[in-house]
């Protein structure tokens, strides 16, 4: 409910913006550290998609990875209200009822969706 934009509504897992000077992989280790206590820095994230989301008050480069974390999570309660796991078919029921930000709505869950297809065997 913090959050500037879009507040009350579930989004990814992690976000953030790259520091001067900082890579993405970087970013993407501090940002899962600084949101959900997770260590990924032994870790090689999985690259899922790249795009740019632009809205009314925002334009980002947004790069999606995935990565398999065995260990607890915490979340800082200062950055997420609330976390959990969702099903796809949880996911996909839910399109359309404003629980998700439009970001993760519109470009993200169907992007994931897209790649998981492609992926599967």
């Amino acid at each position: 409910m913090k959050k500037d934009i879009a507040p009350g509504r579930w989004d990814t897992a992690v976000g953030g913006h790259i520091d001067y000077g900082e890579s993405v992989a970087e970013a993407l280790a501090r940002e899962a550290r600084e949101e959900l206590g997770l260590d990924i820095s032994s870790m090689t994230p999985i690259p899922l998609f790249c795009y740019i989301w632009q809205s009314s008050v925002e334009r980002e480069v947004v790069n999606a990875f995935a990565v398999c974390y065995e260990d607890d999570i915490h979340p800082d309660h200062d950055e997420v209200d609330e976390g959990r796991f969702w099903t796809f078919d949880e996911l996909k029921s839910s399109l359309g009822k404003d629980l998700f930000t439009p970001q993760f709505e519109q470009e993200e869950l169907p992007r994931l969706i897209n790649y998981i297809t492609k992926h599967e065997k």
